[in-house]
């Protein structure tokens, strides 16, 4: 580093609508910071969030900070670390030419990781073995549910995920389903599971911070726990703020630093042949967010307390009760677009998902009825 440059640290995270989930991502940041004391550390959203990822840009900027690592949140490399997250960044650096941004790698399989969701997993464990008994490890099943892209290449670092959290553990069996995009889903991941006969179901939210898609699986759980009363289902935690999630974020960072963060590419579907994805190979990759940047944002003073999907923050509601009105998304658009915390509507356009009529997905998930 060079006497005049000053370094700065950015983490980028997609946004939730619960404000629970930004106040865990915001965690993040404290943890680097505390790591990384002398050193700037700012976070920012893509949508449903504030701040804004150029709006941490712009601290970091006030800062002086000339060169910045920015890694994204984000647990495997979909279209969000692939387009949405670079995009943002690119454009930044374009209209501040004083700054330079280096772009880290996605957390990724990462056995520090794998550690952190084991951890997660025997926590559960000990507390229904304390609560209704012990049940061996070859009479349980591990649902691992990931949380779904229209990229094959991210889904199938969830089944990875799976194996070596099967194998590590000892279970005597695991599968893998996903919150929405792809296929299998929850609820029929779940049904099938319970087919296998197995005493005892472990489903593990592989995501980072809780939110809409979080309250969901579990939902989808005791949904289906209640058709199966001879099963018993545990909830296991998500990842959250786990010591060696946070170690992760710091080899990111370091990698970065080090000019070392390259991204796996190859079984990327835009740039190669990828059974059943051909034919996107070589699109144009840009970010599909730019209008909806910091939309959602204003909640802190939420009525749930933080804790819901913020339906509750309609303009009649919050003009009810005195409440600001931060509208979330313009639903008039004709165009489906199935991502982040719930399925919304934009005017931009998607390649088609090939097994979108799959029976057993893949559709964002619905509030369970």
């Amino acid at each position: 580093m060079s006497a005049r440059e000053k370094l700065g640290i950015m983490v980028c995270g997609h946004g939730s609508r619960n404000q629970n989930a930004a106040r865990e991502f915001a965690k993040v940041a404290e943890g680097l910071k505390k790591r990384y004391p002398e050193t700037p550390v700012e976070y920012g959203y893509l949508e449903f969030c504030n701040p804004v990822i150029h709006s941490g840009l712009d601290r970091l900027r006030d800062q002086g900070v000339t060169r910045v690592l920015a890694v994204p949140g984000m647990l495997f490399a979909a279209g969000h670390a692939k387009n949405d997250i670079p995009s943002v960044l690119n454009t930044y650096q374009a209209q501040n030419s004083g700054m330079r941004i280096e772009y880290g790698r996605e957390l990724g399989v990462d056995l520090k990781m794998i550690r952190a969701a084991g951890a997660r997993i025997q926590e559960a464990i000990d507390a229904a073995n304390a609560e209704n008994g012990d049940v061996p490890p070859h009479e349980t099943l591990l649902m691992v549910v990931g949380r779904g892209a229209s990229d094959p290449d991210a889904n199938s670092n969830v089944s990875k995920v799976t194996r070596m959290l099967w194998e590590g553990m000892g279970f005597g069996w695991a599968e893998t389903c996903y919150s929405g995009v792809t296929f299998p889903l929850v609820e029929p991941g779940l049904r099938h599971a319970v087919r296998l006969g197995y005493r005892r179901i472990v489903v593990f939210p592989y995501f980072l911070f809780t939110g809409v898609l979080v309250k969901r699986i579990y939902s989808y759980t005791d949904q289906v726990a209640a058709d199966f009363p001879d099963t018993q289902f545990v909830k296991a935690g998500y990842l959250n703020d786990h010591d060696l999630v946070l170690d992760t974020f710091q080899d990111r960072v370091e990698e970065t630093r080090a000019g070392q963060a390259l991204m796996n590419c190859q079984m990327c579907k835009y740039r190669e042949q990828v059974l059943g994805f051909e034919a996107e190979v070589g699109l144009a990759q840009e970010s599909h967010h730019h209008h909806v940047e910091g939309i959602g944002g204003g909640l802190e003073n939420c009525p749930c307390e933080g804790d819901c999907d913020a339906s509750c923050r309609n303009e009649a509601f919050c003009r009810e009760h005195g409440l600001p009105w931060t509208p979330l998304h313009d639903h008039s658009h004709d165009h489906h677009h199935h991502h982040g915390d719930d399925h919304h509507h934009h005017d931009h356009h998607h390649h088609p998902y090939p097994h979108a009529d799959h029976p057993h997905g893949p559709v964002s998930m619905k509030k369970p009825q």
